[in-house]
């Protein structure tokens, strides 16, 4: 009766409050949770599956001290380190991009921010790659910018910025303690005041409780993240979380269900360690909630899947349905 009261309570417009949601995680019945959230994504978000692809722009030798990622040069993990990628490596990948049909192309940079120089660098790449973008949207995952640069990308022709928060602010601190959730969040509402699409989301299985991923579910929701991605830890050998167990199956589904409930309209995106589900897995986790993916990229974790497999997978669920590029909710 509460997975069903809840359910009609986000089907009529109302938010549910953080008690609400953590009863719905101690729910027994996991697959009615399961298809209570699946209905929520039929009436409430997006039928138009959605697929992204980023390069992975400037690697290794970051600052910071995220216990989880590779990059940080706090870890001793062996990744390709290079500087920033010049304008037709960009090209070459959105090209790519174009022909397979993805909707959403995206630079992504290791650090916590870019110097001035790379940034006009960059700035002249968005550019060149808003002439020939077509149907295809630019996205920029660059760190943490100010408003005056992240209006000059927007003004090239960047349309999305990416900044996951990660975490929950109760447990940030846990995890990295050379910046702060606040200067992220700060970050994201300047590209939203200077007009950007934003996308946000984190990553489940570092150590946090479940009620520290719904308390994460909901900054989002304050922030009316239109993409929110999705990924799963997988432990990198060499970072200050590979000790950590996998999560099982169902603490996926269950993040996932209570994600949807709380966020109902947004572009849930299945992203890093999604190559590390079963397929049955992957599917099961779109039905549970889903509509959009990381796909054909280059991660540092496997998460991206062929464009084609992720294609089949979407529409089988969504019965043959075509992909299309973000349009709003319905």
């Amino acid at each position: 009766m509460l997975i069903t009261e809840l359910k009609e309570k986000v089907l009529a417009g109302s938010d549910l409050t953080p008690e609400e949601v953590c009863a719905l995680a101690a729910t027994p019945d996991k697959e009615a949770l399961y298809a209570a959230a699946a209905e929520i994504t039929r009436k409430c978000a997006s039928r138009k599956y959605n697929l992204c692809c980023i390069r992975n722009a400037k690697s290794g030798r970051c600052s910071e001290n995220c216990k989880w990622c590779a990059q940080s040069a706090h870890h001793n993990c062996q990744i390709e380190i290079y500087d920033l990628v010049d304008e037709n490596d960009a090209l070459q990948n959105l090209e790519y991009a174009k022909q397979k049909g993805i909707h959403k192309f995206s630079l992504v940079t290791s650090g916590k921010r870019l110097s001035d120089d790379e940034v006009k660098k960059i700035r002249s790449i968005y550019q060149k790659m808003n002439e020939q973008k077509e149907d295809c949207e630019l996205c920029g995952s660059l760190g943490l910018l100010t408003k005056e640069q992240l209006q000059s990308l927007k003004d090239a022709g960047m349309q999305n910025y990416h900044c996951n928060l990660e975490t929950a602010p109760s447990y940030f601190n846990t995890l990295c303690t050379t910046h702060t959730l606040n200067e992220k969040i700060q970050t994201l509402r300047w590209a939203k005041e200077v007009g950007l699409q934003i996308c946000s989301g984190g990553i489940i299985g570092m150590g946090e409780s479940v009620e520290q991923r719904i308390e994460l579910a909901f900054e989002l929701k304050k922030l009316n993240a239109s993409s929110i991605p999705v990924n799963i830890l997988d432990p990198i050998k060499g970072t200050k979380l590979e000790h950590l167990p996998k999560l099982s199956d169902e603490e996926i589904l269950t993040a996932i269900a209570l994600f949807r409930f709380i966020n109902p309209t947004a572009y849930l995106r299945l992203s890093g360690g999604k190559a590390s589900l079963s397929k049955e897995m992957q599917l099961k986790a779109l039905q549970t909630g889903l509509n959009a993916s990381i796909t054909g990229g280059l991660l540092t974790t496997p998460g991206a899947t062929t464009t084609e497999e992720d294609r089949e997978m979407f529409e089988q669920f969504y019965e043959g349905a075509k992909a299309q590029k973000h349009e709003g909710t319905k």
